[in-house]
């Protein structure tokens, strides 16, 4: 079911796949929106309840004025004190990876576990793909041929309006997301208290086997790794082994 809230001003919109579970937040990657953990949250049903935010500027969220680090954290807060249930898991994809990690260093009595999908701890992006994605197609055929292989991953992005076809983001904000996304986090990943899984595709052109080690070495004990045959978004290439992957680790979380 999909609802709202407001935050200073701003309407936030989310998606929760209801059920008897025990709630996990789930925060997209760009390019992205709540809808795409559906195939997750239905395979995770009826132990795990996910609920899932379509973050500042994609979904049905309303575009902002900024995209940095902290302005991600805060709507984090936000969403979770809207719901109001409590320390909860929460999981990340990308972008939403490193929201998810700086929320659980900054709010450690809020998350109970963690799970990053396919980031590190130093954040590098390339938003050159961005500036070459169309900006409308007169048809979604269109808009799927000209994306190529990419289609897969930005369909559930995918928005029809009077002129056409296009996103639920604006490229220039993206842009403007993935330039504040960029640097060094480690501070952050290192201040995480909760047990925590780190998920790496193999075939990632975004996580480096190496990077991820030492994220898990500077951890010890805390974070664990789990590598599946994939490319950066894992939940797509492999949805059954990446939703096993987080069952396992949370049922063993309690």
């Amino acid at each position: 079911m999909r609802e709202f809230f407001v935050v200073d001003g701003r309407k936030l919109s989310y998606l929760d796949f209801g059920g008897p579970g025990t709630p996990i937040l789930a925060l997209h990657g760009h390019y992205n929106e709540a809808s795409v953990f559906a195939p997750m949250a239905e395979a995770l049903a009826p132990r795990w309840r996910v609920i899932a935010l379509d973050q500042r500027g994609h979904g049905e969220s309303d575009r902002a004025q900024r995209y940095e680090r902290d302005d991600y954290v805060a709507d984090v807060a936000a969403f979770h004190r809207h719901l109001g249930i409590g320390p909860v898991a929460v999981l990340g994809h990308s972008l939403g990876g490193v929201n998810a990690y700086q929320y659980a260093a900054r709010q450690p009595d809020q998350v109970r576990a963690l799970i990053v999908e396919d980031i590190g701890a130093v954040v590098d992006c390339d938003w050159s793909f961005t500036l070459r994605l169309p900006r409308h197609a007169s048809s979604r055929q269109e808009l799927v041929a000209a994306l190529g292989s990419a289609a897969a991953y930005l369909e559930c992005s995918f928005r029809r309006s009077e002129g056409g076809w296009g996103f639920s983001f604006d490229l220039e904000h993206t842009v403007a997301s993935q330039k504040a996304l960029n640097g060094d986090h480690w501070q952050d990943w290192t201040a995480v208290a909760c047990p925590t899984l780190l998920i790496r595709g193999t075939r990632s052109d975004e996580l480096a086997s190496t990077h991820a080690a030492d994220m898990i070495a500077r951890r010890a004990g805390k974070a664990f790794l789990a590598e599946l045959p994939a490319g950066h978004v894992v939940h797509h290439d492999a949805p059954a082994q990446f939703a096993a992957a987080v069952e396992e680790f949370l049922s063993v979380q309690g």
